[in-house]
């Protein structure tokens, strides 16, 4: 049988291999990987009694019904398809095929914009005022700009602590730095609903990593219960970390 394998078909499988692969991770991030395995168990539920098996009647039924799920999987998994047509399409994504090709250098970002946000993240943190900023990658954040109020100020450490003040009217929501900018305060983020996460994660952590499910941004998390600094990126949350640390992972173009 092996005699019969071609370079296509190791290719074809190498494929279909990946694409599970990715679905797997990107089912488990969102916290539906039960449903997933449910969805593969019924595809090979359907091979076995339709193509090896060859049982005519239940073939047939089990035909219908996959004809049909395709349909009511698109409905269930509108948000993951989203998120996997973002990341395909995605200037960055594109970059790490084609950098095997072509050499690049990584250019880590500037220090002297982000210092700004460490200071201002580390006095929040000694006063223990609640934070939570996003820093935008490659993909847009316009959509959810939307939701709070336009700032387009200049990246400042006391620009940033006035709008995180206790007392100020967008406190509660998501700040969004886009090229140096604070482009929006205010704003509401998408929650994670991973089952899997710590129930001492608060609103602010599971709305940090629920945008990292669908962007590529970097999100700090400034908690106002415990005073600690936490970082979200790639649907990684990397918490109590110092503000030197912070800097690092920041000004990193790659972690």
């Amino acid at each position: 049988m092996l005699a019969y394998l071609t370079i296509k078909d190791i290719i074809d499988i190498l494929l279909v291999a990946f694409l599970l692969y990715y679905t797997y991770r990107l089912m488990k991030a969102s916290g539906t990987i039960n449903v997933f395995i449910g969805v593969l168990t019924i595809i090979g539920i359907w091979l076995l009694v339709s193509h090896v098996l060859g049982m005519r009647l239940l073939g047939s039924i089990m035909d219908k019904l996959v004809s049909v799920g395709v349909i009511a999987l698109v409905i269930l998994f509108q948000d993951e398809i989203r998120r996997f047509l973002i990341n395909l399409g995605s200037h960055k994504r594109w970059r790490y095929l084609l950098k095997f090709f072509i050499s690049e250098r990584n250019v880590d970002k500037d220090q002297t914009s982000v210092m700004p946000i460490v200071i201002a993240c580390r006095n929040m943190a000694n006063k223990k005022t609640g934070a939570l900023i996003v820093i935008a990658g490659e993909m847009s954040l316009i959509s959810y700009e939307k939701t709070g109020e336009p700032i387009n100020g200049d990246v400042g450490t006391s620009l940033i602590e006035n709008i995180f003040f206790k007392n100020s009217p967008l406190h509660d929501g998501a700040m969004i730095i886009v090229n140096d900018k604070i482009v929006a305060a205010g704003c509401i983020l998408p929650v994670s609903h991973d089952t899997q996460l710590p129930k001492e994660l608060g609103l602010r952590h599971r709305a940090a990593l629920g945008i990292t499910q669908e962007t590529d941004a970097k999100v700090i998390v400034v908690s106002e219960e415990r005073g600690t600094i936490s970082l979200a990126h790639k649907n990684q949350l990397f918490s109590h970390i110092n503000p030197e640390e912070l800097e690092s992972l920041l000004t990193r173009s790659e972690f």
